[in-house]
């Protein structure tokens, strides 16, 4: 779907023309950039390589692609299908490595645009290479600790359903996901047996990928299990365990998905991007309070709010420092709009029109 909408977008990248008031009339046009390169993150390939491939492509450009080297075989599939449609050579190049074979892309004389999704401090490192080298252009699409709050007028159920999805979908493996629910005292402990319940409703969705009946796949591999799990095992010592905590198998990399509540305002597993089916409760009573304490961290990715109230929501949401922020639901993307961090959590913008002007190079004239 967004290949397709951005093949629509080949033949409407405009360019604007001004009157000539001073004697000179003046015209701006769009251009390809360039050879441009991507290094995509392991945990959604393929709704990656779309992002960032199809705009590429669509303004003109060539693009060499790095996937994961933890999940390189649906790009490499895409490949295939790319060469049987008929993309000619050379336009879209996929190649596998580590993450030197990254360095050298954000590192390469000719390249003249790089996107990133991955982690803050692989995006840093991008950054570095590409201005120490040509200044390539830069887009990161990095971490999040994206907050919900819901507010004692919510729709509880609504929010417990969005809430749930919000942080088991791909087994927590999700930027955007929302692990951090901030639920306001008149309704918590409502929301949170409502809460446990779900999660543990959840548990024969997780199994073998080939597997008919499994929704929710193990985490990456076991270096992703051994630190989403001594994650845990600190959460225990700083927060109270209401749920999950531990392995769902006895082999294979799946994770109970696991809720704690009332964290130490340290404690990590309230501060840290953990990637895994694992969030964290609080409880507010003051509107200014929770604004304060969801903008409190480095990370501004995606938000929510939950409340029936159309003002408080759309008072609040604009308090959220984060790129995307939803009303009573959670971690949306759409491909109309964009996608992209404040702060911490990225510089630039992905899909609609905004994606595609990434990938543009602008060129004033003027005429006299």
């Amino acid at each position: 779907m967004c290949v397709q909408d951005y093949a629509g977008w080949c033949d409407k990248l405009e360019g604007e023309s001004f009157p000539a008031d001073n004697g000179f009339m003046k015209v701006v046009r769009r251009g390809p950039i360039g050879v441009c390169a991507a290094v995509n993150a392991f945990n959604v390939p393929l709704l990656m390589l779309a992002f960032k491939a199809a705009p590429c492509l669509a303004a003109g450009n060539t693009m060499v692609m790095k996937a994961s080297e933890k999940t390189p075989l649906s790009s490499l599939f895409f490949g295939k299908i790319a060469t049987e449609a008929g993309l000619p050579p050379g336009v879209l190049n996929l190649v596998n490595g580590p993450g030197s074979t990254g360095a050298m892309l954000a590192s390469h004389m000719e390249i003249r645009k790089i996107s990133f999704t991955g982690s803050v401090g692989t995006g840093k490192k991008i950054a570095q290479m590409a201005a120490a080298s040509n200044l390539k252009r830069v887009t990161l699409e990095l971490g999040g600790k994206s907050p919900s709050i819901v507010f004692p007028d919510a729709n509880l159920e609504n929010a417990v359903r969005w809430c749930t999805r919000g942080i088991v979908a791909n087994s927590g493996q999700v930027c955007i996901a929302s692990s951090r629910v901030y639920v306001h005292r008149d309704v918590k402990d409502r929301f949170v047996a409502a809460m446990k319940a779900a999660f543990e409703a959840l548990e024969p969705a997780f199994g073998d990928p080939h597997a008919a009946t499994t929704t929710i796949g193990p985490l990456v591999d076991k270096l992703q299990f051994d630190r989403v799990s001594h994650l845990v095992q600190s959460g225990k010592k700083q927060a109270t365990l209401v749920t999950g905590g531990g392995a769902l198998k006895d082999t294979g990399c799946w994770l109970r998905p696991t809720i704690f509540v009332d964290p130490a305002p340290d404690a990590t597993v309230y501060r840290e991007e953990i990637f895994g089916p694992v969030v964290v409760i609080s409880e507010f009573t003051d509107e200014d309070d929770v604004v304060a304490r969801a903008n409190d961290t480095p990370f501004g990715l995606s938000g929510a709010v939950f409340t029936q109230d159309i003002n408080r929501a759309l008072r609040v949401s604009s308090r959220i420092e984060s790129g995307t922020v939803c009303i009573n639901c959670c971690t949306m993307v759409d491909i109309q709009v964009p996608l992209g961090g404040q702060k911490s959590s990225g510089w630039g913008r992905e899909l609609g029109k905004y994606g595609i002007e990434s990938y543009c190079e602008t060129q004033t004239v003027f005429i006299k």
